[in-house]
């Protein structure tokens, strides 16, 4: 639940108007406008569960969107061909290689990709402490812990299904954070663990590498139907001309459309597990500190690049500040999210 003093919902990032001001509300939003400010708005304090859930359906319904966008691009550029269910077959083909590729083995490529070590014992006995605390307080097996020799400060969680699951911490993030931030980031990524954010990331990624590479072999004009639809011609006069342009309308804007759609995927996640870690750790402040200290020191991580960057507590490619467009972040600003922490402790912690 919501603190009662609490100046924002712990999830859906609404301010609130508390008890005993909401009665002269009317007054008071007139005197902002007249001031030239912006009014104030009654906002319903939602319990944890039920705001939850309503990111998670969120997410899936962005998802879906994303899905959507897929099999109409293979359907579309299917149909200037002259074989709309042909078109369809070779979108889910395609992404049946890559789901089944990311599924099977995309946790041991992006453990590769940024140079990430099995976790040692002696060396590492406080960061194993922690992951063992915190998947204690979120009721998870424990998942493997790796280490990434860097001192940039950042981590992330990859795994089909808890069982599965691992979560890697940078050399500096160890270092520089203090037990309670550290409970706080491992509680983040733990929060990505128990939503399945790991398996929606997995999927989404692949859909829009699917969608880019799908477009990009029709650009290319190297279908391998393109005879059939060329023969097909004959009967259906030119008729094909004008799914021709939409196909290449669609190949052009499908790619950045979906990679929006996969941001949005990304921002929705961050909230609710930045929450989720608040209530494992009961020290909202411990993630806001250590959200500090990572915007200062810098989240860089070995192998950053931007097809894994929403996979990070904090995008390691780019800063995201309240200026940035909504539309091109992968993650809410960091200053806003440590906001809203801070709000969770009781707004002046």
């Amino acid at each position: 639940m919501n603190r009662e003093d609490a100046a924002y919902c712990n999830l859906c990032q609404e301010a609130f108007v508390h008890k005993g001001v909401s009665s002269l509300a009317g007054s008071e939003d007139r005197d902002v406008r007249a001031r030239g400010g912006r009014a104030s708005r009654l906002v319903p304090m939602l319990p944890f569960d039920e705001a939850a859930a309503r990111n998670v359906r969120m997410s899936q319904l962005l998802f879906l969107l994303l899905l959507a966008a897929f099999f109409g691009v293979g359907g579309i550029i299917g149909k200037a061909y002259g074989s709309f269910g042909l078109g369809l077959s070779l979108a889910l083909v395609l992404y049946a290689i890559l789901a089944a590729t990311a599924y099977f083995s995309g946790s041991s490529i992006v453990l590769s990709i940024h140079d990430a070590r099995e976790a040692d014992p002696s060396r590492h006995r406080q960061l194993l402490n922690v992951v063992e605390e915190m998947r204690i307080a979120s009721g998870l097996p424990m998942p493997r812990v790796y280490v990434m020799e860097t001192q940039g400060m950042n981590a992330f969680a990859a795994g089909r299904k808890p069982e599965e699951a691992m979560i890697a911490v940078t050399a500096g993030l160890i270092e520089h954070l203090t037990r309670e931030e550290l409970q706080g980031v491992i509680g983040h990524e733990m929060a990505h663990i128990k939503s399945r954010d790991t398996l929606y990331n997995v999927c989404a990624a692949v859909l829009v590498g699917a969608i880019a590479l799908l477009s990009d072999m029709f650009l290319r004009n190297s279908f391998f139907f393109r005879g059939r639809g060329r023969g097909q011609e004959r009967g259906g006069g030119r008729g094909n001309v004008a799914f021709l342009l939409l196909g290449i309308v669609f190949a052009l804007l499908a790619p950045a459309a979906a990679r929006l759609l996969q941001m949005s995927i990304s921002r929705q996640r961050e909230y609710h597990a930045d929450a989720a870690s608040a209530g494992f750790t009961r020290n909202p402040l411990g993630l806001a500190g250590a959200l500090e200290k990572i915007s200062r020191a810098g989240a860089y991580v070995p192998g950053e690049n931007r097809g894994t960057q929403h996979l990070f507590t904090v995008n390691p490619l780019r800063e995201f500040t309240a200026r940035s467009s909504a539309l091109l972040s992968t993650h809410p600003p960091t200053e806003l999210r440590i906001q809203r922490l801070r709000a969770m402790a009781g707004g002046n912690a």
